[in-house]
Formats: structure tokens, C-alpha cells, sequence
């Protein structure tokens, strides 16, 4: 038990655990259920792993960079980190970052009503049971939320891991098809290396938000090597997932009932078309659920920690626990009323919106003005 305390608190915070917080975070609601595997890449068919390679090696590079300003700063929450690269401009990001943690949210209870909804209980019940347990693991406290997310994690790739080999197994002929004709069809217009490129960039600007989320995990970072293969980690852990379901997507492409543009669960539809039975419908629901809960949690968590350290630099005392309750039951009930329209608009639109406003102040500040800072500053 020793030697494992010592791994977890040694080994494993300083370079796995930021990236396991970043993933948990980003793999909910469209993510999870595949909804965004389709919007942001397998609808481009054949081209699309570049959509893939290009968030992989987008999320590497960026955890990097946001890791490594928190070392040398010392900043372990996003108000005090955008500080570092944008100065007096830090409040946008505030309205950014609160805008995208609601509708994360409200994305994490359409999916899991949804699913829900499939499996024939109430919409509604799902929407209410996500927010509940949310809100539930952000009174436990950090600690707790790491262990939470970090056992999500293995959970998370066992599962995909299994539905990704059943599926290959019934339909894998299909994407000899598919790369073999470069077939593209799913998308009305013409898939093109650079319009593959721009969608992972975008979804990595909406998605940059999950690094913040992780950031009270940095303090155990000392050195930049530690902040360099964290990051690395960071962008495998985020990735491989999203190339695992669109393998999996590729088996189908071509059948709008089961990977289309109105598909809100591509994971449930594939699983119900290969007749994976109700262990398996179960077990992806359990997977799924547990996600869509590390998503949200995280998402709050933030919240609560920028109210906290607002209080901090004020000389006050951090929230209490009746004041959590009070912001935890505020953003919960916004996330539930924007669930109303539902999955596919959320991500199709809410999100590409907001896509831009992160680049601007997020990507584009941490890449030059943070990595003018990094290479000037001596390890």
C-alpha cells in the first residue's frame, strides 16, 4: 500500500494525473456518446484521422504550454495562468470559461436524457440524475475528485476498448470500403486537407477549457521535463479515445441511422446494430454515465475554485458550504434549461460559436506570449 501511495502521489500526479483530469473533462456529453467524433471528423469519411491527428497533436502542445506557464508562475487557476498571457483582457476569459463550463453541462444532461430516453426511462430522469451526482462530488473536494476521475478513466477505455473490438469484429470489413474508395459523403461539400485541419483546431479551441479545469492538479510539477511529457500524456489520453470511435464510425459510414448528422448517440446506435444485447447496452450506459459525470463535476469544480480564489486574493474566507451549494444549484439549473434543446444543436452550433472566442484569447496568447515567456525563462 506504500509503495502504491508513493506511485500515486509521485510518479503518476506529476505526469499522468493532469492528463487523466484534462481527459475526463473533455470526454463527456457529445464526446462520450460519439457525437462530436462525427461532427469534428468522421463525417469527413476517409480524411478524417487528420481532423484526429491534428487534435492530437493540438491538446499535446497546448497542455504543454499551459502546464509549464503554471510551473514558472506558480498559477494553478485559470484567472491568475490568463493573467500571464493576455493581462488586463483576463475578465473575457471569465465569460468564456463560465459560458463554456454551462453549456458543457447542459450537454452532459441532453446526452445522458438521451440515453435515457433510449433505454426507455424519462428523458428528464437522466438530466436530473447527472446534475445530482455533480453536484454531489464537488461538496466531496478535490481529493475526492481525482480518485473519482481517475478510476473514470480506466472505466472509460475498458469500455471503449470493448465496443470499439465487438464492432470491429461484425463490421470491420467495411472500412476496407471506405478508405479504399476515399469515400467522403456524409459531408455535403468537399472534404479538403485544410477544411480537416481547421475542424480539429476548433475543436481543440472549444475543448482548450478542460486544461484550466485539471490546473489545481499542477502543483506537484517541478521541472519542465515533468510539464513536457505530462502534456504528451495529456494529448495520447485525449486522442487515442477519439480514434478509437472513429474506427468504429468508419464501419458505418454511409448509414445515417446509425452514424448521421441526426444521430445524438452514434456509441448506443452502433451497439444496438450489432445486437450487443442488454449486458452490453447496460455497461456502455454505466461508461457513458460515469463521464458525463466527471465532465460536469469538473466543470463546477471550476467554478466553485474561481469564486474561491477571488475570496483568497481578497483576504476573505473561502466559500462555505452553504454558498457552494448556493452556485453549485445556480449553474446546474442553467445547464438544465439549455439541455432542453438538446445535443446535436449544442454541439453543432453553441460550441463552434464560442470555438472562436478561445482561440482569441486563449490559443493564439498561451502559444506566443506564453511560448516567448517559456523560452525565455531558464529552467
Amino acid at each position: 500500500m506504500s509503495k502504491f501511495k508513493k506511485f500515486y502521489e509521485g510518479t503518476y500526479a506529476r505526469y499522468i494525473l493532469p492528463g487523466v483530469l484534462l481527459q475526463s473533462v473533455l470526454i463527456g456529453g457529445g464526446y462520450a456518446t460519439g457525437r462530436e467524433i462525427y461532427s469534428y471528423g468522421a463525417k469527413f469519411g476517409a480524411m478524417g484521422w487528420i481532423a484526429g491527428l491534428t487534435i492530437g497533436i493540438g491538446f499535446a502542445l497546448f497542455a504543454f504550454l499551459t502546464f509549464e506557464i503554471c510551473r514558472i508562475y506558480k498559477v494553478y487557476d485559470y484567472k491568475n495562468y490568463i493573467k500571464q498571457v493576455i493581462g488586463p483582457l483576463w475578465p473575457v476569459m471569465d465569460i468564456l470559461t463560465i459560458l463554456i463550463a454551462i453549456l458543457l453541462i447542459a450537454v452532459m444532461a441532453a446526452a445522458t436524457g438521451s440515453i435515457f430516453e433510449q433505454a426507455g426511462l424519462p428523458n428528464f430522469l437522466g438530466s436530473v440524475v447527472i446534475v445530482l451526482l455533480c453536484g454531489l462530488l464537488n461538496f466531496k473536494g478535490s481529493a475526492f475528485i481525482e480518485k473519482f476521475e481517475s478510476i473514470g478513466t480506466i472505466l472509460l477505455y475498458g469500455g471503449y476498448i470493448l465496443f470499439t473490438i465487438l464492432v470491429l469484429v461484425k463490421r470491420g470489413s467495411h472500412i476496407g470500403e471506405v478508405f479504399a474508395t476515399m469515400d467522403t459523403s456524409a459531408y455535403d461539400g468537399k472534404v479538403t486537407v485544410m477544411l480537416c485541419i481547421w475542424t480539429g483546431i476548433l475543436y481543440v479551441a472549444y475543448n482548450i477549457n478542460s486544461i484550466p479545469m485539471g490546473m489545481f492538479s499542477l502543483t506537484r510539477q517541478t521541472k519542465r521535463r515533468e510539464t513536457l511529457i505530462s502534456g504528451l500524456i495529456a494529448g495520447l489520453l485525449m486522442v487515442i479515445p477519439w480514434f478509437l470511435s472513429y474506427f468504429a464510425m468508419m464501419c458505418f459510414y454511409g448509414d445515417p441511422t446509425i452514424v448521421g448528422a441526426d444521430v445524438p448517440t452514434p456509441w448506443l446506435s452502433m451497439i444496438t446494430s450489432i445486437n450487443g444485447g442488454t449486458w452490453l447496452v447496460v455497461l456502455f450506459s454505466i461508461v457513458m454515465g460515469w463521464t458525463l459525470v466527471e465532465t460536469a463535476t469538473g466543470c463546477i469544480h471550476m467554478i466553485i475554485d474561481r469564486f474561491d480564489v477571488a475570496l483568497t486574493e481578497r483576504g476573505q474566507a473561502r466559500l462555505s458550504d452553504s454558498k457552494r451549494g448556493i452556485i453549485t444549484v445556480i449553474t446546474l439549473i442553467a445547464a438544465l434549461l439549455l439541455s432542453r434543446i438538446g445535443v446535436v444543436t449544442l454541439i453543432e452550433q453553441g460550441y463552434t460559436y464560442l470555438s472562436y472566442g478561445f482561440i482569441l484569447f486563449y490559443l493564439l496568447p498561451t502559444l506566443l506570449v506564453g511560448g516567448y515567456k517559456i523560452i525565455r525563462h531558464k529552467d
